[in-house]
Formats: structure tokens, C-alpha cells, sequence
């Protein structure tokens, strides 16, 4: 007897947020979440830009942060601490942020599989652009040489997934001098700007974000939504 999650089909809806603050979309992943768990959800790809804030996640510290509070507060740099794995990192304008909130019954219950999985599909991006990315034993995230081009640090909650990547495409690179990006020290971080020589279009790169995630997840059919509330009504 074939099983219903085999014959399940496996549905996405994208959503492309545009530049948001980490606490609204917070805000969205946790209801998108919640409804996922009480069984009236369906799954999603929120693909998005954050102002510039620090998350830190459940392997992380303050200690990881160089810019004292009172200068982060003055450039209104925001600090979270959050439910997703990982230490220190930035988002800002200029790198893209994809929080999936997927079922992984629908996929595989495995959340290594699942880490390796989003690390792949930054990987395929990369290929496009002909750079080779890769990954390195002992860490998470995907590599160009010595240097970090997409950061992932996720969170599952009975089998649904929360928090996501961070690929740098052209951020603010001076902005990674706030911290210890994921507690790391002998190794730096890079953007696609850097890789190539110049500057891309960002909503190109979401758009083979959005074609790649769905191409590696094996995903069915793929739904452009629009953008859900931020807020619960």
C-alpha cells in the first residue's frame, strides 16, 4: 500500500518580502509556523532583505559581537536572539535571507539532510554564476575557498522548519566587522559582488534562489503568492 506522504504532492508558495525588519518577518515565520503545527498550513519560501540587524542564535553569545551597545544603538542596529542554530551573524540589505517554512514529512524526516539540502541549492546558485562553492567539513554553510558566501542556521519544530540561509550577494561588507560572523575566527566572509568583479541584480539572484530551492526539494508545483500580513489580524 502506497502511503499518503508518498502521494502527497509537494506544493510551495514563494513569497517575496522586499526589505524587512528581522522582527516582523520573525513575526511571520512564528504565525506561518503556528499554523503549520495545527494543521491548516501550507508550505513556504519567504525570500527577503533585512535593515541591518545581529541575530544571535541558540550556540551563540554577546561575546561574539565587537560594536558595543551603545554604538550598534546609535547606527540603529537592532540585536535578536533567536531559536535558530548557529552563533553571531548580520543581515542587511543587499543578502538575500530565505526562511523556508516547510514540512519535512512531506520531504525527509532528517534534519542533517535537510542542512545539506539548503547548502546545495546556494551551491547550484553559485554554479549559474560559474563559481564553485563548496562545503567544509566541520562547519555549516557554503564556501568559496577560505571565505563564507551563505550563512544557515534553522530552527524545527515537530517537523516543520523556521530560519533559514543568508547568502551574501552585495551587502555591506563593512558590516561584518561587528562581529565574529558564527563565532569563526581564521576564516572571512564574502558576497557574490565580490566574486564576480561586479555588482548583480538581486531580484535575478532571488528569482534562481527561488527556481534552484524548488529544483533541489524536488518540489511539484510552485505558487508566486502574494505578500501575506505581517501581522496577525
Amino acid at each position: 500500500m502506497i502511503s499518503e506522504s508518498i502521494l502527497r504532492e509537494k506544493s510551495l508558495n514563494i513569497v517575496k518580502l522586499g526589505i524587512v525588519d528581522y522582527g516582523e518577518a520573525h513575526h511571520l515565520q512564528k504565525r506561518l509556523l503556528q499554523e503549520h503545527i495545527e494543521g491548516r498550513g501550507s508550505d513556504f519560501l519567504l525570500l527577503l532583505q533585512h535593515n541591518p540587524v545581529i541575530t544571535i542564535g541558540r550556540g551563540g553569545g554577546r561575546d561574539n559581537i565587537l560594536m558595543p551597545r551603545a554604538a550598534l544603538k546609535a547606527a540603529r542596529i537592532d540585536t535578536y536572539e533567536t531559536e535558530r542554530g548557529g552563533d553571531v551573524t548580520y543581515h542587511g540589505p543587499g543578502q538575500l535571507t530565505g526562511y523556508p517554512i516547510i514540512d519535512l514529512r512531506h520531504f525527509r524526516k532528517d534534519a542533517h539532510w535537510y542542512l545539506r539540502q539548503l547548502e546545495e541549492i546556494i551551491i547550484s546558485v553559485l554554479v549559474g554564476y560559474g563559481i564553485l562553492g563548496e562545503r567544509m567539513e566541520g562547519y555549516t554553510g557554503v564556501w568559496v575557498g577560505n571565505e563564507k558566501v551563505a550563512a544557515i542556521g534553522v530552527a524545527i519544530k515537530r517537523w516543520i522548519t523556521y530560519h533559514g540561509f543568508a547568502f551574501n550577494v552585495h551587502p555591506d561588507m563593512s558590516h561584518f566587522q561587528m562581529i565574529r560572523p558564527c563565532g569563526i575566527t581564521d576564516k572571512g566572509v564574502t558576497s557574490l559582488e565580490r566574486l564576480l568583479g561586479y555588482k548583480t541584480d538581486i531580484d535575478e539572484v532571488i528569482d534562481r534562489t527561488a527556481s534552484a530551492f524548488a529544483e533541489v526539494m524536488d518540489v511539484d508545483s510552485i505558487h508566486i503568492t502574494q505578500k501575506p500580513e505581517l501581522s496577525a489580524h
